[in-house]
């Protein structure tokens, strides 16, 4: 058995870790809809954290919560509190982006809704996702429409920041989905209802990305910097579709480099030179000189 382990570690499979808690935030009939949650290992009581929720790609049609499990485990070691989002996709459960959508605000609902319980500042919560999941993320800031009915919709589902994966956000002709979106894409495009107001965003995308074209994210940089919101678009040469998964161990590292950057730029997570485990390092050096 341990000859296995060690053969797997060698070919580069990781295992996954578990979250420390387990929550049901929505249930529609039979099927339960959990958040995975992430604490920093030294929550402060006192202040509230910055919260990070992330939604799978797959299409809307399949997907694991624990893409983005990895980046879960690295942005709560900088102090977020992290969230993997389980969300309705066809192959599951037979429903349509549509419910996708409904699901993945009811999900910013119950993180905003519930901030004090999971020592959340309710404004500084990032919303995160890759592809289908990308385009979740972006439509809870950016889309009015499609709420679920059950929802409190006092409670605002918009995120405070945006971090995009090769996110879908053309759903119009030409773009992704439309064939099943049609003509409702005018209200569940991002791209085509980007606001005044809408949350500063990073946006990752490969130069040879065949379903996201950079002509289409550079047009919703212009959009968004016409509104006067910031968005710091980040291209990869080469690089395709998904290229920011954890099995890409380099380009992993390269965009959350940068989505720490943007996060830091915001006051979310805290610089360099400020962490404890520096305040630390530098003290033993001191110590060490003296």
């Amino acid at each position: 058995m341990k000859t296995l382990i060690t053969l797997l570690f060698i070919l580069g499979f990781s295992f996954p870790v578990s979250s420390q808690e387990k929550i049901l935030y929505k249930q529609i009939d039979t099927t339960k809809l959990y958040l995975e949650v992430f604490y920093p290992e030294k929550k402060d009581s006192i202040e509230k954290n910055p919260a990070m929720l992330f939604f799978f790609g797959g299409g809307w049609n399949t997907g694991d919560p624990h893409q983005f499990l990895h980046h879960a485990e690295h942005f709560s070691r900088e102090g977020i509190v992290c969230f993997l989002v389980d969300y309705r996709v066809n192959k599951r459960n037979g429903t349509t982006p549509f419910d996708a959508l409904k699901d993945a605000k009811s999900a910013m609902r119950y993180v905003r809704k519930n901030a004090d319980k999971f020592g959340v500042d309710p404004d500084k919560i990032i919303a995160s996702g890759g592809s289908a999941g990308g385009h979740l993320a972006a439509a809870t800031a950016i889309i009015s429409g499609y709420n679920d009915a059950s929802d409190d919709t006092t409670v605002s589902c918009r995120p405070n920041a945006l971090v995009l994966f090769n996110p879908v956000i053309d759903n119009g002709p030409g773009g992704y989905g439309y064939k099943r979106i049609g003509e409702a894409y005018r209200f569940f495009s991002p791209i085509h209802n980007i606001h005044k107001g809408t949350p500063p965003t990073i946006f990752f995308l490969g130069t040879e990305d065949k379903l996201i074209p950079v002509v289409t994210a550079q047009y919703f940089k212009m959009i968004m910097e016409k509104v006067g919101s910031r968005c710091d678009l980040k291209l990869y040469k080469d690089q395709e579709h998904g290229f920011f998964n954890y099995h890409n161990k380099d380009l992993y590292d390269a965009t959350i480099k940068e989505a720490d950057k943007f996060l830091r730029s915001l006051e979310y997570i805290s610089d360099d030179q400020n962490r404890p485990e520096d305040a630390n390092k530098q003290s033993l050096n001191e110590t060490k000189q003296e």
